[in-house]
């Protein structure tokens, strides 16, 4: 008897990660660049040519698929908005999957909704807020187990936020956005102000701790965005605790302390700021959250026929997500 592949695909605006997993855990898992812009036809078929790799090292094709999107998904199932990768805009995401995964159930989701599931699953956690810092900012928010703002309601998009009135301006067109002022590419350029000389990811760690001015306060400007952020949620909401994943933070992780000193800075007289840790799946929330709902819409050994892109009740379908997340 075939063994059951469930299938995760992290779409990001300038990577793709793939995780392949069965019930006995993990298969596979390898990640990609996309190459340089040029169209959706172009990417497709780059993501196409990775599956074919994939499935030839694990020898089967995939039962079901669960796809982290960025990009903001029509209720017809087209993207109708991806400022880092335009180019899909109009796409019919639905058929597109389909011709992808032939034979697979299918569904896709927010990226930032799927991170903070596999986080709060992970830290055992039922009312938790998860912000993952990559090519953008994205989030979510789990209470009482549920992701929020809920099925067919859009998705949690913190990265939009105003942080800054008048700020930097935004993919998403407006301004001072918390994506504008913390995403990695932003504290790149800031660092980069800062310095007089253009700054790579590798070399802002390093910087951050040797303590070089430039480096320390282009992060600090970070941190204490997200921490405004973070406790509007706070008073909002009143998550337990805060997590801190996606890639551009797991390789500045003194930016979980910094935004740990600007919370208490933030925090009201008589209530305590919200506890931040370091994301229990590091920059692979997203990924571990598009494996979960991969075997949540995978039909049983002798269900129904394959084929379906529509998830069932109660898959958080994003609807209205402005722009791209931490991919």
């Amino acid at each position: 008897m075939e063994t059951a592949h469930y299938l995760g695909v992290d779409v990001g605006g300038t990577k793709v990660a793939l995780r392949a997993e069965t019930d006995a855990g993990l298969v596979r898992e390898s990640t990609f660049g996309w190459t340089p812009r040029h169209s959706v036809t172009r990417d497709l078929a780059q993501l196409a040519g990775e599956l074919t790799k994939l499935r030839a090292g694990i020898g089967a094709p995939p039962r079901s698929v669960g796809v982290a999107m960025p990009a903001t998904v029509g209720p017809g199932g087209r993207v109708t908005s991806w400022p880092s990768r335009p180019e899909w805009v109009d796409l019919d995401l639905d058929a597109a999957l389909r011709a992808l995964f032939p034979g697979a159930s299918v569904a896709w989701a927010d990226d930032g909704d799927l991170g903070a599931l596999a986080e709060a699953r992970a830290s055992g956690c039922d009312d938790l807020l998860y912000v993952g810092v990559g090519t953008g900012v994205g989030g979510g928010l789990v209470l009482g187990g549920v992701p929020c703002p809920g099925p067919g309601r859009g998705s949690f998009e913190i990265g939009h936020v105003i942080v800054e009135s008048g700020g930097a301006s935004c993919v998403c067109g407006r301004r001072g956005c918390l994506q504008a002022v913390a995403s990695g590419p932003a504290t790149l350029r800031r660092a980069a102000r800062l310095r007089g000389a253009e700054v790579t990811f590798d070399e802002l760690g390093p910087a951050v701790r040797a303590g070089q001015p430039w480096a320390v306060t282009a992060v600090d400007r970070t941190c204490r965005a997200l921490a405004a952020a973070v406790t509007s949620v706070q008073e909002l909401l009143h998550p337990q605790r805060v997590l801190i994943g996606g890639g551009f933070s797991a390789g500045v992780p003194e930016i979980v302390d910094r935004m740990a000193a600007w919370l208490a800075e933030l925090a009201r007289p008589g209530h305590d700021p919200l506890p931040v840790a370091p994301a229990r799946l590091g920059g692979l929330s997203s990924l571990h959250g598009a494996v979960s709902l991969a075997r949540l819409v995978a039909p049983p050994p002798a269900g129904p026929a394959r084929g379906s892109t529509s998830p069932p009740a109660g898959v958080p379908v994003p609807t209205a997500a402005p722009a791209d997340s931490a991919g």
